[in-house]
C-alpha cells in the first residue's frame, strides 16, 4: 500500500540494490509506484534493462569512477534523472587494525567512501542540473558515530560517508537537495552474518555468542531488519523532510542514541 501519494512516479536509483537493506529500498519504492533503477555489482547487464514495469536495474561497481560514468549516462539516455538517490552500496572487512591487511582497508575505502563520493559527484550533479530539487540518502552506519573492535576500516570509511553527507547537504541546498544519512545498527542481512561468522574466529567466540552479545546491547530487544531501514529512507524521501538535511539519522533501536 502507497503512503506516500507524492512519490508515485518518482524517479528513483538505488545503488547496491541486489540485496539486503538495497533489496527493500528498491521495493519499498516500488510499492510507492515509483520508477526504480536498481544499480549494483552483481547483475551483468551493462546498459540499462527493464525488468518489470517501473523496476530498470544496471550493474555498477561504485568504486570504479568509469562504471559510474556509464550508469550516469544510461539515466541521461532513457531519460530516467533521478529525483531521489540512495546510496545503499557497501562491504566490511574484519581484523584487528594492527593484524589487518593494508589490502582490505583500501578495498573497504574504495566501496564505502570513495563509492559514496562517486556517486555524489555524478548522480546528484543530474539532480542539480535538472533543477527540480531533490532527496538523497546515504547508508552509512552506526559505526560512523561509534568505534567496533575489529573493524577499523569499517568504522573510518562511515564515519567518512557522515563527512560527505554533512559537506554535500550545505552546497546543494541552494538546488533545494536534501541531503541525509542513515546509520543502522545491527541489522540482519547476509553480510551481519558473515560478519559474526568472522568476528567468533577473530574473538574466539561462537556466531551464536555473539549474535546473544548483539541482542543484549539494543534496548528495544532485538536487532534490525532491511525493512526497517527502508521504512526510514522511505520517509527521507517524502515530503515530511523537506525540513532535515545534513543529518545521520540513527536505525539502531537504541544502541545507538547520539
Amino acid at each position: 500500500m502507497s503512503l506516500f501519494e507524492s512519490l508515485k512516479k518518482k524517479i528513483v536509483v538505488v545503488t547496491g540494490g541486489h540485496q539486503g537493506i538495497g533489496k527493500e529500498v528498491v521495493d519499498t519504492f516500488l510499492n510507492e509506484d515509483s520508477i526504480v533503477v536498481a544499480a549494483d555489482l552483481a547483475f551483468e547487464n551493462q546498459e540499462l534493462k527493464q525488468v518489470s514495469g517501473n523496476k530498470y536495474q544496471i550493474h555498477l561497481d561504485v568504486s570504479d569512477e568509469d562504471s559510474v560514468k556509464k550508469l550516469t549516462q544510461n539515466l541521461v539516455s532513457a531519460k530516467l534523472i533521478p529525483n531521489v538517490l540512495v546510496n545503499v552500496a557497501g562491504i566490511s572487512t574484519m581484523d584487528y587494525l594492527i593484524e589487518s591487511k593494508t589490502s582490505d582497508f583500501d578495498k573497504t575505502i574504495a566501496v564505502n567512501t570513495r563509492g559514496t563520493y562517486l556517486v555524489a559527484k555524478y548522480l546528484v550533479k543530474l539532480i542539480v542540473d535538472a533543477k527540480n530539487g531533490g532527496k538523497v540518502v546515504f547508508i552509512a552506519s552506526q559505526a560512523g558515530k561509534n568505534g567496533y573492535r575489529a573493524m577499523s576500516s569499517y568504522v573510518a570509511s562511515k564515519h567518512a560517508v557522515l563527512g560527505l553527507t554533512k559537506t554535500l547537504a550545505i552546497e546543494v541546498a541552494k538546488d533545494k537537495i536534501n541531503v541525509n544519512a542513515v546509520c543502522p545498527g545491527i541489522i540482519e542481512t547476509s553480510m551481519k552474518h558473515r560478519e559474526r561468522k568472522d568476528g567468533a574466529v577473530i574473538r574466539g567466540l561462537t556466531p551464536d555468542e555473539i549474535e546473544a552479545e548483539d541482542n543484549s546491547q539494543v534496548p528495544l530487544g532485538r536487532t534490525g531488519t532491511p525493512k526497517d531501514v527502508a521504512n526510514v529512507v522511505l520517509f527521507l524521501a517524502s515530503p515530511l523532510s523537506d525540513y532535515m538535511t545534513g543529518q545521520g539519522i540513527n536505525v539502531t533501536g537504541g544502541m545507538t542514541m547520539n
